[in-house]
């Protein structure tokens, strides 16, 4: 056992938590290791009774692999039975072999129901002689709903990246573990997770497991075993979050890390994306690398002192998304929305495939979001990469194309996507044809209401875009104004005008986003955030968590929610009525 003693020397020492010199004014221990801590620091660190068994720099925090050994009789029945940190090895190679799919299911070639392809011109008719040098064709897209048998998607690599710097203690860090106990229980076996804490540094103390009973129970004495302790290096928390995944020696069809940090990187200097792996930053791939896996980062903001900004570009640019948990109460069911579309993927590497269906048919431009789309052939080819799906999501996209007369075949679209069943390569074919009438109709130069409501989600997200940019420079005012001018546009809109839901929610969201930017100090505090978490959504048409709405919770939320997201959030809500109540009574939130 680590024994400490008051120090009160005028001799200057630093405190290896807050590394802040120590003085004669402050109580101090030091550990027979030689490290030194200020008294106020070990208390407000460790909600641990003292003496504290273990130096927390020597061995910061436990490594579960296995049950926790029993406590040595030196330690009293009342303080927590903390087992010795495991050194890692030299590469996280030691993961489970995957769940054999013969030992649950019996081999099937059968696979999902097709992805379903919707494409729609935004006028069925033009005149014989009309050219169009702007016209809008939408490609809807659902996916297929999860399989009958099993209810459940693709089996998913899971990395969850935990901050448990000084500033996580208490509640937070209480609510945390219980929303990661909840994912827990959520995972199946053929799933496998593993458990990366960070804060000074980081450290994997639950290798990549298989969710079996034992691997759940396990992984829970991992959690529940997490103690704060320092400063907040988001660098090597996602590092080594990322390592997990490239290292693995076997490899689950999904994998995505679930990153969670309350604070703002106080270990590197801003910005620091060049630090960051080419797996979740692919900026930083070199010419031999291009083909190097990416893995999705879903980033979520705790409290208001979070770095908004640098977790949304991570999030962005790896291909996960960004959500703001305003409320500590609330990361239950911001995680299990997450999870419960990781654990519904249906298809993967989802391609579409254009091509001009007539000469002279240029594609202008492709509005894809965060989707990475391109034109080649000088307007007669182009691509949209929209990767995973989830069962029953929907994704929409608008092609913008110049059209000479008389051409009726505007474009023919190839959809090819992995059926996560049948393990097979799907190809479907979609035609787009415009009829021509000697004399057009009034009622043909009508713009169709799915592409106007399209039309409308697009300048929804571009005006929170410019909005956020605004208040980030500091005119607020600007911001305010430009988002009241977005939501006069949506609302005279014919799609919103005939009372479509998809435009009353995006003006809703605009609203609020204009609210949160009342002034520098708000924007600041919540505005930020909020705005990032909706450029996240708005850009990969998928729910986020954001303010005090939990992705999922209600429809209403989000017209971007799965069935299987707001099934999971359902779920979240119904434990947390029972369970939120002692943990938030025990710290009120400031």
């Amino acid at each position: 056992m680590v024994t400490y003693r008051y120090n009160f020397s005028v001799l200057q020492k630093i405190c290896s938590i807050c590394l802040g010199s120590i003085n004669t004014s402050q109580g101090s221990f030091t550990a027979t290791c030689h490290h030194s801590f200020h008294f106020i620091c070990i208390t407000n660190t460790f909600a641990i009774p003292n003496p504290f068994p273990i130096c927390p720099l020597c061995q910061p925090l436990p490594n579960y692999n296995a049950p926790l050994p029993n406590a040595p009789p030196s330690v009293p029945p009342s303080a927590p039975q903390i087992p010795k940190l495991e050194p890692e090895p030299v590469q996280f190679s030691d993961d489970d072999p995957l769940l054999e799919p013969s030992s649950t299911t019996t081999t099937t070639t059968v696979g999902l129901e097709k992805v379903t392809i919707n494409a729609v011109p935004e006028r069925d008719v033009l005149a014989a002689s009309e050219s169009a040098p702007q016209f809008t064709v939408l490609i809807g897209l659902k996916a297929p709903p999860l399989p009958a048998s099993s209810q459940r998607g693709a089996p998913v690599d899971l990395v969850t990246v935990l901050d448990v710097s000084g500033s996580m203690k208490g509640t937070k860090l209480d609510l945390v573990k219980r929303a990661v106990n909840f994912v827990i229980d959520e995972l199946g076996p053929s799933d496998r997770l593993s458990i990366v804490s960070f804060s000074n540094q980081a450290w994997r103390i639950f290798r990549l497991t298989r969710m079996t009973e034992a691997g759940r129970a396990s992984a829970k004495l991992a959690v529940n075993s997490l103690v704060v302790i320092g400063n907040t290096n988001i660098v090597e928390g996602l590092k080594k979050g990322a390592r997990v995944l490239e290292e693995r020696s076997y490899k689950n069809p999904v994998a995505s890390i679930v990153f969670l940090s309350d604070g703002i990187d106080n270990c590197n200097h801003r910005p620091f994306f060049h630090l960051l792996p080419p797996s979740i930053y692919p900026a930083n791939r070199l010419p031999h690398q291009q083909e190097i896996e990416l893995f999705p980062v879903h980033a979520f903001g705790f409290g208001t002192d979070h770095d908004a900004v640098t977790m949304h570009a991570i999030s962005d640019a790896s291909g996960g998304t960004f959500s703001f948990i305003e409320s500590y109460e609330m990361v239950q069911g911001a995680f299990a929305s997450c999870i419960g579309g990781l654990l519904s993927v249906v298809t993967q590497g989802l391609r579409l495939s254009l091509r001009s269906g007539s000469n002279g048919v240029v594609m202008k431009s492709i509005p894809s979001g965060r989707y990475p789309s391109e034109i080649a052939d000088q307007g007669s080819k182009g691509t949209i990469h929209v990767g995973d799906l989830y069962a029953d999501e929907e994704k929409e996209f608008l092609i913008n194309l110049s059209i000479p007369i008389r051409k009726t075949s505007l474009l023919d679209i190839v959809c090819s996507y992995i059926d996560v069943v049948s393990e097979k390569e799907t190809v479907e074919i979609e035609s787009v044809e415009i009829r021509r009438a000697r004399k057009g109709s009034p009622s043909d130069t009508k713009v169709k209401l799915e592409v106007d409501r399209q039309r409308n989600r697009l300048h929804a997200a571009e005006s929170i875009a410019e909005a956020q940019k605004m208040a980030e420079s500091g005119d607020v005012n600007g911001a305010r104004d430009l988002l009241a001018k977005g939501r006069t546009d949506i609302l005279g809109s014919s799609s919103a005008q005939a009372g479509d839901d998809m435009c009353v929610w995006l003006e809703e969201d605009m609203k609020e986003t204009e609210r949160r930017m009342g002034s520098a100090e708000q924007y600041n505090k919540e505005g930020r955030a909020y705005a990032l978490a909706g450029m996240s959504s708005h850009g990969a048409q998928r729910a986020t968590t954001k303010g005090k709405k939990v992705a999922g919770a209600e429809r209403r939320y989000s017209p971007y929610s799965t069935k299987s997201m707001a099934l999971m959030v359902v779920k979240a809500e119904q434990l947390s009525d029972d369970e939120a109540e002692p943990i938030i009574k025990k710290e009120p939130e400031n």
